[in-house]
């Protein structure tokens, strides 16, 4: 059983009988967070160093000594911070006492100030407790989404649908066909302009063309994954 709570943007808290896992904790400066930032993980997971992902890995890294899992590059460029660290590679798998996290491609950018780039963006495959999640993070759709799927009996995926920056609604859906997912919920949507989405659009067309059934959750809301 696994607690998935959403704190807006990207950002969840996956909690399990064996461990806290945080993903992309962009807490402040998000006007849609609803969270405080005394989070005490025993993980934390970053796609990439956009300010809307990193958010506040390093100071919570630093507070609480969990580390942070990333590619190589982000690893270190956090470590050089002051955080804690653990790094990784597209395609390697870090074991923990309490949960396994694959790491995957994401086609997307990856830099500190919008010129400078530190890595590349992933995603994250993570099984904790008998159950497995994917966190898309920021990413176009791409083919070997569907490898993925085969790979691994997806139980919750983590989709981005606001477009501009990511996939959008459509190209979402097929995400979801793709990895086969038994549930997803939607994200990176309505924190910016930019990103505006309708995730009652998207759960009724993922509904309908997919397997997958959608759940829609509010900053603060949670789904319990049993």
């Amino acid at each position: 059983m696994v607690d998935i709570v959403y704190l807006g943007h990207s950002a969840f808290l996956l909690e399990s009988s064996k461990g806290k896992i945080l993903v992309d904790p962009f807490i402040t400066g998000n006007p849609l967070a609803s969270a405080p930032k005394d989070f005490k993980p025993d993980l934390i997971l970053v796609t990439h160093v956009h300010g809307d992902h990193l958010g506040d890995a390093i100071e919570i890294s630093k507070r609480t000594r969990a580390p942070v899992h990333s590619t190589f590059e982000v690893a270190n460029y956090v470590s050089s911070k002051g955080a804690k660290s653990i790094d990784g590679h597209i395609g390697g798998t870090l074991v923990m006492p309490f949960c396994s996290v694959k790491i995957f491609p994401a086609f997307h950018g990856s830099s500190v100030d919008g010129i400078t780039s530190v890595g590349i963006a992933c995603s994250f495959v993570i099984s904790t407790d008998g159950k497995v999640i994917y966190h898309a993070g920021d990413t176009a759709l791409f083919g070997d989404m569907k490898l993925i799927g085969e790979e691994f009996e997806i139980d919750m995926a983590l989709l981005p649908i606001g477009g501009h920056y990511t996939m959008g609604i459509d190209d979402a859906v097929r995400a979801a066909a793709m990895l086969n997912s038994k549930f997803v919920i939607p994200m990176h949507y309505n924190t910016f302009d930019a990103i505006r989405a309708d995730p009652e659009e998207f759960r009724k067309k993922v509904e309908s063309k997919t397997r997958a059934k959608c759940i829609v959750l509010r900053p603060g809301e949670r789904y319990r994954l049993a």
